[in-house]
């Protein structure tokens, strides 16, 4: 079996290549889709180590490879799947490092760049112990996370979880909120199903100084925004979870004129199915039935994003003990639920599993701005304590499976 303090060694080793690594990605920034610069850079990695079975070109740009563990053992049938997300945001970034992305209007904002060095770090790590493991590992690097649809429903699609048959997956996630040397877990909803609606008011325009030979979507709209408060507010059970945010209102140009259309869009956060469908029938009756009392008429679109990301408990449980391992318990967090979204979401869907988070803010080295911020940067510290945590984690599974 192998425990963090025989890794932590041979990790510090190749530290200095991870780091290469991420900044090498973090340099070369491409969007949800186009990461075809990162698969080559990618599949390379892989080829020079040796690795099985290498398969590009997935959902576009998505990559897998497999590392199967020589040894005998009860987990020799078993397979997991780790993944990693590869894409970038549409963001100009505004630090002043020597890896500063030389791309204009793309950046690694959200650590894409480190996961990605992270799996790449634990595809030499594994190859290096294949005799001390049993069962295969499959690496997964996924276009797109950022983008919508995203990239994970895509891959799956296609095959990802089959051939050989995958039992299980991990991933993780830079943690900006969290300190340095912090690990966050948890069972159950960990992320949001991140739902959109776009509503079209169409009313009657006319003059301004003659509102009532019009009808004005303007007022109507106002009246929908406020209305929309009270779907959480006298429709979600105070001790569920439900985030309904009007995040643009747009109508009209001139101050004496009352338009023809108003047009309002925002987000549902949920995180069960059944407060999803109640928050989406909620929105829809509140939405028509004052469009109608105004006499406009309204075109809804209701875009349902990824499902919410649902932890299994055993498997959390398996990430909780190899993360006391690595980072000791008083640095293991039970993370409470986040209202953001993340397409790892539609890999739980399929099979078991668990995202686990990893802190990465330093406020000594002002590295305290937040994801999707252009002045984001991570202490690159995380890299390693990422690493092992998932290196223990993933051996821990394949010896033992799934706790009940």
């Amino acid at each position: 079996m192998v425990t963090a303090a025989h890794l932590r060694e041979d990790i510090d080793e190749i530290v200095p290549g991870l780091v290469a690594d991420r900044r090498y990605l973090h340099e070369n920034p491409e969007l949800g889709f186009q990461e075809h610069n990162t698969a080559r850079f990618v599949a390379e990695r892989l080829q020079a180590l040796g690795v099985e079975d290498i398969r590009t070109g997935i959902n576009g740009t998505g990559v897998t490879a497999l590392v199967r563990g020589t040894a005998d053992g009860p987990g020799k049938e078993r397979v997991v799947l780790i993944r990693a997300d590869m894409d970038a945001l549409p963001i100009h970034e505004e630090n002043d490092v020597e890896y500063k992305s030389q791309i204009d209007g793309a950046m690694h904002a959200c650590g894409h760049d480190a996961h990605t060095s992270i799996l790449l770090g634990l595809a030499r790590t594994l190859m290096d112990r294949r005799a001390g493991f049993a069962g295969t590992v499959k690496l997964l690097f996924q276009p797109s996370e950022e983008l919508f649809p995203g990239g994970a429903k895509g891959m799956i699609e296609e095959g990802v979880l089959e051939d050989p048959h995958v039992d299980a997956s991990f991933a993780l996630h830079m943690a900006q909120h969290q300190p340095l040397g912090a690990i966050t877990i948890a069972g159950g909803p960990i992320l949001a199903a991140p739902d959109s609606f776009k509503l079209t008011i169409q009313g009657k325009g006319g003059h301004a100084a003659r509102p009532q030979a019009a009808i004005d979507p303007i007022v109507i709209g106002a009246q929908i925004v406020n209305a929309l408060q009270t779907v959480v507010s006298r429709n979600v059970d105070p001790i569920e979870s439900c985030v309904v945010t009007v995040a643009y209102f747009n109508a009209g140009e001139a101050f004496n004129v009352i338009p023809d259309v108003a047009e309002i869009g925002g987000t549902v956060r949920t995180l069960t199915p059944e407060i999803r469908d109640l928050a989406e029938e909620r929105v829809r009756a509140v939405v028509r039935g004052i469009a109608e009392a105004g006499g406009a008429s309204v075109e809804i679109e209701y875009t349902r994003g990824y499902p919410a990301t649902i932890n299994h408990t055993g498997a959390a449980a398996i990430v909780r003990e190899a993360a006391t391992e690595v980072v000791g318990p008083e640095n293991v967090i039970t993370n409470p639920p986040s209202m953001g979204g993340e397409d790892y979401a539609y890999f739980l869907l399929e099979r078991p599993g668990a995202m686990f988070q990893v802190g990465s803010k330093n406020e000594e080295r002002g590295l305290v701005w937040g994801h999707h911020h252009p002045r984001f940067d991570i202490d690159e510290a995380s890299l390693a304590i990422g690493l092992e945590t998932m290196t223990v984690t993933v051996f821990k599974y394949l010896e033992r499976g799934l706790p009940d």
